[in-house]
């Protein structure tokens, strides 16, 4: 009897504890909220922006997944992050696929699209928002590789059609005279095959460092191959380098080589002004530039502090909104720098200035809503 009058209070104690855990936990607003179908559709869509990232590994679909992270603001925006084959394909979406309003893609990809593929009216379809960080070539190889020379008619591969190596990686191979077996098939997959033996070396195009390479252990018999830049690739490329603090295991005795690095840029569909369309992606716009000092800290990836918003891109032309807000924060700054020069006490470093900046702008907001 003892023991089940134990049992039961266990029981009791234990179904107390679910309830109140259960009682305790906050429902999203979001599934809260009811009506009907139409109007749980009218509100799901209206300010949802699609944005094609790339590969699910690679680092253009990280930084979609952290402007999703950083922005998303319940039923006033929300961002999805895409999945796709790659920066190459990624401007091909934002052209023709339902959905995409957004795509991180490359610079050589939108001139390859305008001078070899000749898309009609590319210039005034498709507009940038900011450029990104450049994406280095990456071409890992067994050591008996030395130099890009010695890949002559070996097998290489690209990644699956659409990635930026199948572009970019073709381009430079195609520019050197350097003939080689292409193959394209996923990297993971590809990795496995330069392993034992089956292919030669793998291209990729990415920003540095990533996990694919990194995790790559010491003694494995890979390396990253050295890619001297050449005044041939001035037109689309910049002089980038791996060092032994990018990817300590992959340089063998040398602490740093050169590689081809490609700017990457953040690309928007220039919708009709007004249009349902268009206001979506200047909400998304706005939403970026006024959380920009979000993305300047853990645990957001350390190259959005390389970005420099009023870096151009030759060739393209920024979306009107951007430009907008750029102006509006250029005008900011000079404020700023005002509002600095009359204070006898000023930031003795660049964090106790980037927190001043923060209250000044909230300052200035509460002002502005008071003069209202």
């Amino acid at each position: 009897m003892l023991g089940r009058a134990v049992a039961a209070c266990a029981t009791a104690l234990v179904v107390g504890l679910l309830s109140f855990n259960l009682s305790a936990q906050v429902v999203p607003k979001s599934l809260q909220e009811g009506g009907s179908d139409s109007t749980l559709r009218e509100r799901k869509n209206a300010w949802t922006v699609g944005i094609v990232g790339g590969l699910l590994s690679g680092s253009y679909m990280r930084f979609a997944d952290e402007m999703a992270s950083a922005l998303n603001d319940g039923d006033n925006l929300r961002i999805l992050p895409i999945v796709s084959y790659g920066a190459a394909s990624n401007l091909d979406d934002l052209l023709y696929l339902q959905g995409v309003d957004a795509a991180i893609t490359q610079s050589d990809v939108f001139e390859y699209f305008r001078t070899q593929r000749k898309t009609p009216n590319l210039e005034n379809q498709v507009h940038y928002i900011v450029r990104l960080p450049i994406s280095e070539l990456h071409i890992l190889a067994r050591n008996d590789v030395q130099s890009l020379e010695d890949l002559r008619g070996k097998k290489v591969n690209f990644g699956p059609a659409g990635t930026g190596a199948s572009l970019t990686g073709t381009i430079v191979f195609q520019r050197l005279g350097i003939n080689v077996q292409q193959v394209m098939i996923d990297q993971p997959s590809a990795l496995q095959k330069l392993r034992s033996g089956e292919i030669d070396a793998i291209a990729r195009v990415v920003m540095k460092p990533i996990d694919f390479f990194t995790k790559i252990p010491p003694n494995s018999g890979l390396h990253l191959v050295n890619i001297p830049y050449a005044k041939m690739f001035e037109d689309y490329y910049t002089l980038g380098e791996f060092t032994k603090q990018d990817y300590p295991n992959l340089l063998g005795d040398s602490d740093h080589i050169d590689t081809i690095a490609v700017p990457a840029v953040l690309a928007v569909y220039n919708w009709q002004k007004k249009s349902d369309r268009y206001r979506k992606v200047e909400r998304f716009v706005q939403y970026l530039f006024n959380n920009w000092s979000k993305f300047q800290n853990p645990p957001y990836h350390p190259k959005w502090r390389d970005i420099n918003l009023a870096a151009t891109v030759p060739g393209w032309t920024r979306f009107s909104v951007a430009q907008d807000m750029l102006d509006r924060m250029g005008s900011q700054q000079s404020n700023f720098q005002s509002f600095l020069n009359t204070r006898s006490v000023l930031p003795n470093n660049d964090a106790e200035r980037d927190a001043l900046f923060r209250d000044f702008l909230q300052w200035q907001q509460g002002a502005a809503a008071r003069q209202k």
